[in-house]
């Protein structure tokens, strides 16, 4: 009985643990210009983890505030800056992953995605939007 407390106790510890690694404010980058796009600030409900846009990186001449006029159903026109861009992914091993869990604002599009810290590098975190096979993946990075 005691090793089996121990052993569920060990499971649930380690599985705080890896969510926590997700869980946190992170800096996006763009992949074209290689300048920081935004903070996104991922947390966990339930289980799930889900992301939302808290502060965008926009050039002076750009829109400050600006919504997401590609979006489709009900985030068409809803301010950025506080959107929700990954929904409900869930925990499989060391990754989070779920269908249609994360959108891309600046093209209206959502896809399927998984995320996971760097096994490398804790403050580097891998986001991978797929359709199918085909996929691209992104590197965030803790903000401190």
């Amino acid at each position: 009985m005691k090793t089996f407390l121990v052993t569920i106790f060990s499971f649930l510890l380690f599985s705080t643990i890896v969510s926590a690694q997700v869980v946190g404010k992170w800096k996006t980058i763009d992949d074209e210009t290689n300048k920081v796009k935004s903070i996104v600030e991922i947390y966990e409900i339930d289980g799930k983890i889900y992301g939302k846009i808290i502060k965008l990186f926009k050039e002076p001449s750009e829109d400050q505030d600006p919504i997401c006029d590609k979006c489709e159903g009900a985030l068409h026109n809803k301010k950025i800056i506080g959107m929700n861009i990954i929904t409900g992914l869930v925990k499989d091993g060391d990754e989070y992953e779920g269908d249609d869990g994360i959108l891309d604002p600046a093209k209206g599009t959502v896809y399927d995605c998984k995320i996971w810290v760097d096994e490398d590098d804790s403050n580097k975190l891998n986001v991978r939007g797929y359709i199918g096979f085909i996929y691209r993946t992104q590197y965030w990075f803790r903000v401190k």
